[in-house]
């Protein structure tokens, strides 16, 4: 039961990133500001995600569900020692569901100026900490037996590699939401434009990912000695020379768009799970040991109410999502 469930938190995990995680990658993108059509920027940002922003959170709240009712002493280690970037990542996304709401219906010009600032920055802080706190569960910094608060609440993620690890998932986010919004852009100019922010959040994608193994040699070890993570790179790697023959020699068709929307789906579903091969099955990697996710499972009986919990809800939540798909993004997907 308990690989049934951890399979369920991936899969949970892998939705949020490439729904939720496309969402918070369109404001980090609202962030560079390239090209001068930033009302059809906003336009576009504001038609793509206004009918589903919402409904994307369903995958982030049943992730927190089964790790706080299967696997209670990682989510109590977690609230616990990693409070600070945790508190940021919620703090983030009140303060850009908040923003992208108001400024839709408070049209003023300078309020509008004011809520597109907050989505973007708190989309990039809330982005940023969601990476912080994926390094700091497996950095190997945490310690429930310190006894000063810089080593217990600080140590565990205000570090280098942490910070990397951060600018990976703003990276990762980015590419995501460049990909889908050039799919779904209908001027040339705007394809063009997240397509060439596509392309150069892969590139920091790869050099941040390279730093993040550079600072915890460790991983690299443990990659070279995982069959599936290998086979992740490689697959991850012929998706990306896919995306860059599409930006560099195919005209954008409807039919060419989609399969760069999913090629791109399939790199970020690539690359996290090759990540979750190479630290399974650690949930925790704390200064002295390690606590697996068999180790930090609940009894038996809870873990088998969630298990048809989730199977019961999943076959009420995933045709309700299709629906809303089918009404709001049909045409788009089509």
């Amino acid at each position: 039961m308990v690989f049934s469930l951890l399979l369920f938190l991936a899969l949970s995990l892998l939705l949020y990133a490439l729904f939720g995680g496309a969402d918070f990658g369109a404001g980090i993108l609202e962030m560079w500001r390239m090209g001068k059509m930033g009302k059809q920027e906003h336009a576009l940002v504001q038609r793509a995600m206004a009918p589903v922003w919402e409904a994307n959170h369903i995958w982030l709240i049943v992730a927190v569900v089964i790790v706080f009712m299967a696997f209670p002493s990682v989510y109590a280690t977690v609230c616990t020692f990693l409070f600070i970037p945790l508190m940021c990542v919620l703090l983030g996304i009140v303060a850009r569901g908040c923003a992208f709401v108001l400024r839709y219906y408070d049209a003023t010009a300078g309020h509008s100026k004011l809520y597109s600032g907050i989505f973007a920055v708190s989309s990039t802080f809330c982005t940023f900490f969601l990476g912080v706190l994926a390094g700091a569960m497996t950095f190997g910094r945490l310690d429930p037996l310190a006894t000063d608060f810089e080593a217990a609440y600080l140590a565990p993620w205000l570090n280098g590699h942490c910070a990397l690890t951060g600018v990976f998932a703003c990276s990762l986010f980015s590419f995501l939401a460049a990909l889908y919004l050039s799919g779904e852009a209908e001027v040339k100019a705007l394809q063009e434009d997240f397509q060439k922010r596509a392309a150069y959040a892969s590139i920091g994608m790869v050099l941040a990912g390279a730093a993040v193994f550079a600072t915890q040699r460790g991983l690299i070890a443990k990659f070279i000695h995982t069959p599936l993570a290998l086979s992740c790179f490689f697959l991850a790697t012929l998706l990306m020379g896919q995306l860059w023959y599409a930006f560099s020699f195919l005209e954008a068709t409807q039919s060419v768009r989609f399969w760069t929307r999913a090629a791109g789906a399939g790199v970020v579903a690539m690359v996290m799970l090759g990540w979750y091969s190479v630290v399974f099955p650690a949930a925790l990697v704390f200064r002295e040991g390690v606590l697996t996710y068999y180790d930090a499972a609940a009894p038996a009986p809870v873990l088998k109410a969630l298990l048809i919990a989730l199977v019961v809800g999943l076959l009420v939540i995933i045709p309700a999502l299709l629906y809303l798909f089918r009404i709001f993004k049909w045409e788009v997907l089509e």
